[in-house]
């Protein structure tokens, strides 16, 4: 029996200019992929930031307009624990605190400022007090909310 021998084929392997080729597309396709999640986690922490703000800013806004819009103890207020109306809201805080004046942990790089207007009239209703609450994120961006409290009847305005 006759064995027939063949030569094997050659196997064909790829080149360096193939390999170099295949190198840089890759580099350039992980480099846009790196470069869009980076703008993506930019856009995320700059959300979260705004939606921070807003929250210490609502917080601080619906505290000032609970309180009684005369001053039910006379002018004696020594800070923002024992403010009882809400003109005596002007104050700034370097750092979000609670209702005591605690700093709130995670915070303190936001900026609150709060201020109130003099009674004026506001459409139909004779005695309204605005309130200002504007917020300084750390990244810069002001977040302003503002809210009027109102006399309610039998409510005398405060000179």
């Amino acid at each position: 029996m006759m064995r027939s021998v063949h030569t094997p084929r050659r196997i064909r392997g790829a080149t360096l200019v193939e390999l170099v080729i295949a190198i840089t597309v890759i580099a350039i396709a992980v480099a846009s992929v790196l470069g869009l999640l980076s703008a993506i986690s930019m856009r995320s922490a700059s959300a979260m930031t705004a939606t921070q703000a807003a929250s210490i800013a609502s917080a601080y806004l619906d505290e000032a307009l609970s309180k009684a819009f005369t001053d039910p103890g006379g002018p004696a207020e020594a800070g923002r624990p024992d403010y009882d109306d809400v003109i005596d809201y002007n104050f700034t805080d370097v750092g979000a605190r609670d209702a005591s004046g605690n700093p709130v942990a995670g915070l303190g790089q936001y900026t609150v400022q709060v201020s109130t207007a003099s009674p004026v009239a506001l459409g139909a209703v004779p005695n309204a007090i605005r309130v200002d609450v504007r917020v300084t994120a750390p990244d810069g961006a002001i977040t302003l909310l503002s809210g009027f409290r109102t006399s309610y009847a039998g409510q005398v305005v405060r000179p």
